[in-house]
């Protein structure tokens, strides 16, 4: 738009010294296409947009860090999130405590307790040692738990001098590490986990191991297993409806946890994830859907249990690489590269790392998966609200450049002056700031259009631009022409076209607001209004080099508006869903 504005101004500066106007007339001529045609309020109507988005979000509890994601969150189509504390309360509760034979369940969970640390962090680790005392003694030596490791090991030294091991973790871990006095215990034991895990428990198992001596290795074998603790972290209200509304608008939502399979299968069934077609895998089988030589479909997934941090990065990749516009939730440091690779990253509020924080995009503030999709909906509605404004920006526009233009290079007097150009401006600026940005949001998403090249307007809406510019344009020459008269009157004309241009974009306004603002109500009344006043008054019209209209002037230009409507409502933007 500047380069073809740059050439305008030019060419017309040079044709009209050629047709003999003199330099002055060539120059202001030039000089007021210029303020006409250059879109200086494109990058001011983009930045206020995304000053007023992450304002909007916030108060939906989603706290953006970089404004420009504000226009990537409507555009999202898939959402990898974490279980605990997204999907669910966050709240753990001990719930069941099973014992093996020949322990009862004050050591099972004082084991548990004992292998747990305050400082970890861990919500697991704070229930467990308010539940129970840890065994009595020093503590010589701590193995951490970690994602590959899925235990957590403590060395005690009792005040009797005995060294006692104890460890909890991942069943499918713990199992490993445990002598068994029968066959069938183990699968026992599987089963159990099996069938609370079923159920949406966390569940962890626990075991202990006394020793004679002090050993410089972590012990992983010759346990004596104590049983099971399982907890419940019940889903969050409102959860399963939004994901439903997700679903529904096209976005796939997978689940990305380090739990036992059988438990995110069944918080993925109370939620709806995947709804009748729910697949799930281990993280360790992810590989195998990332090998392009397996065939294997990634957007097939809907929950990936056992899943460790470094593992959802990948995830994130393969998804781009299919077009999926990906947001991912990461509360710890090790969700640092998915949360920097994703489209938008999100961190928690509550629970998430101050470095997890920092490298996001935006921070949920509830750490609730309801206000994602409540921030999409928003973040739609807010690139829908620029599109329209840019819209406005383009049917008016086109109108102004063109009559700007062409009437002088017709050999006629210069159409608008310095004073019609300011006048202009200050129709269009607050218009285009203050309308559009407050038309109201909706919970609601529509199904969202998968492409596979991204465009701002698409071919109907700029066809209808196109055509909405053309109509625009045509009336003012029309009105030029006709009311230019035998006599040459330039300033009735001049008038006309002033009106013409007027009506037009208040009329554009009213098609694409739909009056469902009070900027627009405002807006478009006080244009109208201050057009009749400085128009019809003399010493007004005569200030501004204009002169008093007919009323079959204005009868004109009120049905070029209605025909501009007509057109201008077609604008996809601007349509509403219907229910």
């Amino acid at each position: 738009m500047i380069v073809v504005s740059t050439v305008l101004c030019l060419t017309l500066a040079a044709i009209r010294y050629h047709q003999g106007y003199g330099i002055l007339d060539a120059i202001l001529s030039a000089v007021t296409l210029a303020i006409a045609a250059l879109p200086e309020e494109f990058p001011v109507v983009f930045t206020f947009f995304l000053g007023v988005g992450v304002y909007r979000l916030a108060k939906r509890q989603a706290l953006v860090r970089r404004a420009v994601v504000v226009e990537n969150i409507g555009r999202i189509t898939c959402i990898c999130t974490d279980k605990t504390g997204t999907l669910t309360q966050g709240r753990l509760q001990l719930a069941h405590i099973l014992s093996s034979e020949g322990a009862d369940d004050d050591l099972v969970i004082k084991v548990a307790a004992t292998a747990s640390r305050p400082e970890s962090g861990d919500p697991l680790d704070t229930l467990l040692l308010k539940a129970a005392a840890p065994i009595k003694g020093t503590r010589l030596e701590t193995y951490p738990f970690t994602e590959d490791r899925r235990r957590e090991v403590a060395v005690i030294k009792e005040p009797s001098g005995a060294f006692v091991v104890t460890v909890k973790g991942a069943p499918e871990t713990v199992f490993e590490m445990v002598i068994w006095q029968k066959d069938d215990d183990r699968d026992i034991w599987v089963k159990k986990t099996q069938d609370l895990a079923a159920t949406g428990h966390k569940v962890i198992a626990c075991a202990i191991r006394r020793l004679d001596n002090m050993v410089t290795e972590e012990p992983e074998k010759d346990y004596e297993f104590t049983g099971l603790l399982a907890f419940e972290d019940p889903v969050r209200e409102g959860v399963a409806e939004a994901v439903d509304q997700a679903q529904a608008a096209g976005i796939r939502v997978i689940m990305v946890t380090g739990d036992h399979p059988s438990t995110a299968r069944a918080i993925a069934k109370e939620l709806g994830i995947g709804d009748q077609n729910l697949r799930m895998i281990e993280g360790r089988e992810l590989h195998q859907y990332l090998d392009p030589k397996n065939n294997c479909d990634i957007l097939s997934i809907n929950v990936i249990a056992r899943a460790i941090p470094s593992q959802k990065l990948d995830l994130v990749r393969a998804l781009q690489r299919t077009g999926e516009i990906v947001a991912v939730t990461g509360d710890g440091v090790n969700d640092v590269p998915a949360l920097q690779g994703a489209d938008v990253g999100i961190a928690m509020g509550d629970r998430g790392t101050r470095t997890a924080r920092e490298v996001a995009s935006i921070v949920l503030l509830d750490d609730n998966f309801r206000t994602i999709v409540r921030a999409i909906a928003e973040g739609r509605q807010l690139f829908k609200n620029l599109k329209l404004s840019f819209a406005y920006l383009l049917m008016v526009h086109i109108p102004l450049v063109a009559s700007a233009a062409l009437i002088p290079l017709l050999g006629y007097p210069l159409l608008y002056l310095p004073v019609h150009i300011v006048w202009l401006e200050l129709i269009i600026h607050p218009t285009a700031l203050l309308v559009f940005q407050q038309l109201p949001a909706s919970d609601d998403l529509e199904v969202i259009k998968r492409r596979s090249k991204m465009q701002f307007f698409d071919g109907k809406e700029w066809a209808i631009i196109g055509i909405v510019g053309f109509l625009i344009s045509a009336l003012i020459m029309l009105g030029y022409d006709y009311s230019l008269g035998a006599d040459r009157d330039v300033v009735h004309a001049r008038t006309m076209a002033m009106l013409a241009l007027i009506i037009g974009g208040a009329t554009v306004t009213i098609a694409l607001s739909g009056y469902r603002s009070h900027m627009a109500l405002i807006i478009v009344t006080a244009t109208i209004g201050i057009a009749v006043i400085i128009i019809q008054y003399h010493p007004f019209a005569d200030l501004v080099h204009l002169s008093p209209l007919h009323l079959t002037n204005w009868i004109f230009a009120a049905l070029g508006g209605l025909l501009t409507v007509s057109f201008a409502s077609l604008l996809p933007a601007r349509q509403r869903r219907r229910k």
